[in-house]
Order: C-alpha cells, then structure tokens, then sequence
C-alpha cells in the first residue's frame, strides 16, 4: 500500500521540477495532473496530449530515493520537451539535454529496479540461439494468432516451449 507521504514527496518533487523549469525558461509550464495507476514493470510514463504524469505505486513505495531522484525528472523530461520542442524522439536528443542541463541527471532509458513484485506470470518461448520468457500479453496475442514475434538475434520466429 502506497503511504500519502511518498505521494506526497513525489507530487512536491514534480512541482519543484516545474518551478525549476518555469525560472530556467523563463516561461509558465503547466502542471500536470498526476496520478499513482501506472501498473506493470513500468516505473512512470507521461502522457503528453493529456500533460499527466502515472507514476507505480509498488514500485515507489519500494524505490523512493531511485524515484524522487531519477523517475519523477525523466518523466518530467518528457512532457517538458513536448511543450518546448513538439513531435520529438521520446529519449532524443532534446529530451536528454533537458536530463542533463536542466536537472543534472544521467539520461537511462530504463530503470533497475526489482520488479519481483509486479511481473506478471511469464510463458517460456524459444528460437535458433535458446529460450527467454514473454509477458502473458505477447503470449495471448501470440495464441489468437494476431502477432508474431521474432529474435533480436537470430531472427527466426520464436516458438512455444513445450
């Protein structure tokens, strides 16, 4: 269960985030909504058209530092260089510079958090260079047969394990 103080600190740090901006800029962001639904392995998102920001409630009440330091400015991140830049590349160029010249942090694509309590049940698939494991969407999408995947590496079309 999410404590109101974490929401609290995550809510206050997007704020600063946005105040910040507003000085460097020397213009008015508004500020978004922001909301605690996002589910699965996915730390936060932003959701640019409807400026908001989800953030993982499991994820945070575990990883707050990681959270108040590292999410909350990436996902601000996003929605900043929508406002400023329009249509870009959602890790491009304009983004990291906002990482890193405006909150002084190292733009990562990903986060390494322990996901042990929000991954879902996973189906063992194969191709030519070994076995790896898929979420329970690929794998429905997979057995309605409307998607196929394929190997990164080898590129062959992965396959069931038995």
């Amino acid at each position: 269960m999410l404590s109101p103080t974490s929401q609290q600190l995550v809510i206050q740090k997007v704020e600063q985030c946005f105040d910040y901006a507003n000085e460097r800029f020397n213009q008015h962001f508004d500020l978004p909504k922001i909301s605690f639904k996002q589910r699965g392995k996915v730390a936060g998102s932003a959701r640019l058209q409807s400026n908001e920001l989800r953030f993982n409630p499991i994820l945070l009440q575990d990883n707050l530092d990681i959270f108040i330091n590292e999410v909350v400015p990436h996902e601000v991140c996003h929605l900043l260089a929508h406002q400023l830049y329009g249509r870009v590349k959602p890790h491009g160029q304009e983004w990291q510079a906002l990482m890193i010249d405006l909150f002084a942090v190292t733009p990562k694509t990903h986060h390494n958090m322990d996901i042990q309590k929000v991954a879902g049940e996973v189906f063992r698939y194969y191709c030519q260079c070994g076995t790896l494991e898929l979420s329970i969407r690929r794998h429905n999408k997979i057995t309605r047969g409307k998607q196929n995947y394929i190997c990164r590496k080898c590129h062959s079309v992965l396959k069931i394990a038995s």
